[in-house]
Parts: C-alpha cells; sequence; structure tokens
C-alpha cells in the first residue's frame, strides 16, 4: 500500500505539469487556428504583439479568440499596423 502512495504521488507530480504543457499547447493551437482566419501566421502574431506592446498572455489570448472574435480581430488589426 505504501508503494502504491508513492507512486501515486510520483504520477501526480508528472500529470500537472503534464497538463500545464498541454494547456498552452491547446490555446497556441487556438490563437493559432483565429490569427490564420485574419490573415497571419501564429509567428508573426506573436512578433507584432511584441512590437505592438500588448502584454495579453497567451490564454487570455486564446479565450479572447474563442470567445470574443470581435475583440481579437481589433488586436490582429493593432498588430498588422505593427508590422507594417
Amino acid at each position: 500500500m505504501k508503494e502504491t502512495l508513492v507512486r501515486a504521488q510520483a504520477f501526480a507530480t508528472r500529470d500537472r505539469r503534464v497538463r500545464k504543457r498541454d494547456m498552452r499547447s491547446l490555446w497556441i493551437i487556438r490563437i493559432n487556428a483565429a490569427v490564420r482566419m485574419n490573415g497571419l501566421r501564429y509567428s508573426q502574431f506573436i512578433s507584432g504583439l511584441k512590437k505592438a506592446n500588448i502584454e495579453l498572455d497567451r490564454r487570455s489570448l486564446a479565450e479572447m479568440a474563442v470567445y470574443d472574435p470581435a475583440a481579437f480581430a481589433q488586436v490582429i488589426e493593432t498588430v498588422k499596423k505593427a508590422l507594417a
């Protein structure tokens, strides 16, 4: 029983890290899909965010892309202006 608890704790620790990795990957996929619908690539978008001094994290960008496409389109327009 002791060994089972030790293994369970080890798996739980490992899987918490994996879950964080998986969520970041999901956010990137969602952002990429929304950005491509507006004529940019993900790498261009991230570069443009930095040039435009927009400090939104990937989680908030992904939520914005899914739940508020109009606001996300405004962010994309700002990024396009910064890239031009």
